[in-house]
């Protein structure tokens, strides 16, 4: 009978020393201590300084401080507040005022009454009883018919009626009045036409005794009044 034993493992031989020669040999390494690195600390909290006040620095006034403030200048008013000398001492010439103008264009006929019209232009056509104006422009392709009292008139075209102007009456070399024509100041240009009956204004507004025109040539003005 054979008894089979168990075979212990084989311990490794140890490590040879090595030779002498070649032996390694240790050297100590001697460190900077300015690269050593310092142990990490916590950074302590900031701490705020103090905050250091001025005093007020005191205000010096102005010279022009304590004194009102001086009124605003009216829109237009010249620098200085002081108004401007007219040139040549004559006063300021006032703008003109716009009237209210009626214009009858060329072809136009008109026929009725006009109120409310300042100025009447009549270029076309114009047939009324009464108007009441302040100026009456007639002009050389205008005609009027019927009766008008304005303050100023100008005919250089056709009146045929009654026509009253309490100023100035001037007929034009292109115009003709036919009728009865009343007036303060009457003014007639070469080649002007007067046909019928012209009365002169005195300053109380009635009219003088006067004879009737004669009709004149178309190149020589006559009226006669007396």
């Amino acid at each position: 009978m054979s008894v089979f034993r168990r075979r212990s493992p084989e311990t490794p031989p140890p490590p040879a020393p090595p030779p002498a020669d070649e032996a390694t040999t240790t050297v100590p390494v001697a460190r900077d201590p300015d690269l050593a690195v310092p142990p990490f600390r916590p950074a302590a909290p900031k701490q705020e300084a103090p905050s250091m006040s001025l005093p007020p620095k005191p205000t010096v006034p102005s010279p022009g401080m304590g004194v009102p403030p001086r009124p605003a200048a009216p829109m237009g008013a010249p620098m200085g507040g002081t108004p401007a000398a007219p040139i040549g001492g004559r006063p300021p010439v006032p703008a003109p005022v716009e009237r209210r103008t009626l214009v009858v264009g060329k072809g136009i006929s008109l026929q009725g009454t006009v109120t409310d019209a300042e100025r009447l232009v009549v270029e076309g056509t114009v047939e009324s009883q009464m108007i009441n104006a302040t100026e009456l422009l007639i002009a050389g392709s205008g005609v009027f018919k019927g009766e008008v009292q304005v303050e100023d008139a100008e005919i250089a075209g056709v009146f045929d009626g009654t026509l009253t102007a309490r100023g100035n009456l001037v007929i034009r070399g292109t115009g003709k009045v036919i009728g009865v024509a009343r007036s303060r100041r009457l003014q007639v240009e070469d080649g002007g036409q007067l046909s019928g009956r012209m009365e002169m204004l005195t300053d109380s507004g009635k009219p003088v005794a006067s004879a009737p025109a004669a009709p004149a040539p178309s190149d020589t003005p006559v009226a006669t009044a007396e």
